[in-house]
């Protein structure tokens, strides 16, 4: 399964019967997948299947998911209010006597409020259901475009996440080589040392100054670090051949690798280690903001 990014758009419309429909679709970067929907009256029962079809789809992303449906055609129908009709002639034949006793007429029943009322007929159930489903399935249509977009840019994205994976490995292995790594240099600076602090007439004791030496070097030394960090090289790109929905997993490396540099810097006693874990920090950093757009 190829990666994805997080950002992405897709629009689809067409027409059903007398109604026009459009989706529209938005998605940036999120933690998690946060639907936001916008259905208008009619289409809220809609929402269930709508929220189920973008979660089949994706897994992670801020998607603003707007539908627009409208009529092509308005027709209306007469619908006559039984109750008030019986009540105005219930009360013209209580007062025969005191008005014209002629018959009513149809503009005269017309001025009366709430006699007769216009509007659009009621939607049949099988109108409603051709309509829904030809809704549904452009949405599917839509969700798939927007697939295809966040698609397209993860593999630009695998390709800097490569090239920045093959950084780090090389800074590390500029690290691992570098020559103030040596047994040799690292005795010759250590031995360099001691002999300044005895020749200055200190009295130190030799086994003492020896064994305080032996725990500084051990604690400078960043063996395990350069081995955690070619460790987290290889899992990264693992996790890059696999694809899916991997973006998690390679922002908690991307942590890792930041741990790993910090420690390297902080024990470093040379010069040239020191540059190559500030420029290693730097790449990591592009990597995790990166990492941050894949789902």
């Amino acid at each position: 399964m190829p990666l994805q990014s997080m950002t992405g758009f897709a629009r689809r419309e067409g027409t059903c019967g007398r109604y026009r429909w459009a989706w529209e679709l938005r998605s940036v970067n999120g933690k998690g997948l946060d639907l936001r929907l916008r259905l208008p009256t009619g289409t809220e029962h809609l929402e269930t299947e709508v929220r189920k079809l973008a979660g089949e789809c994706f897994s992670r992303g801020n998607m603003q998911v707007n539908l627009n449906v409208s009529a092509s055609e308005t027709s209306v129908e007469p619908v006559i209010n039984q109750g008030a009709l019986s009540a105005v002639l219930s009360l013209r034949e209580q007062l025969r006597d005191v008005i014209d006793p002629s018959p009513l007429r149809l503009d005269t029943l017309l001025s009366i409020r709430g006699i007769v009322d216009f509007r659009e007929p009621e939607e049949q159930e099988g109108e409603r259901t051709a309509r829904d489903g030809d809704i549904l399935a452009g949405l599917r249509h839509a969700l798939a475009d927007m697939a295809s977009m966040r698609e397209g840019e993860g593999v630009a994205l695998y390709r800097v996440l490569l090239d920045q994976i093959d950084r780090i490995e090389m800074l590390t292995g500029e690290i691992e080589a570098d020559p103030s790594r040596s047994v040799a240099v690292i005795t010759a600076r250590l031995a360099s040392q001691i002999a300044l602090v005895m020749d200055g007439g200190s009295k130190v004791d030799p086994d003492r100054l020896y064994a305080e030496v032996a725990m500084l070097a051990a604690k400078a030394d960043i063996r395990e670090e350069i081995d955690r960090l070619r460790t987290h090289v290889t899992a990264a790109r693992d996790l890059l051949k696999k694809g899916g929905p991997v973006g998690r997993k390679l922002d908690f490396l991307s942590q890792e690798f930041n741990r790993e540099s910090n420690t390297i810097c902080s024990k470093s006693n040379a010069a040239a280690v020191t540059a190559a874990g500030i420029e290693l920090k730097v790449v990591i950093d592009q990597f995790r903001e990166q990492v941050q757009n894949l789902e």
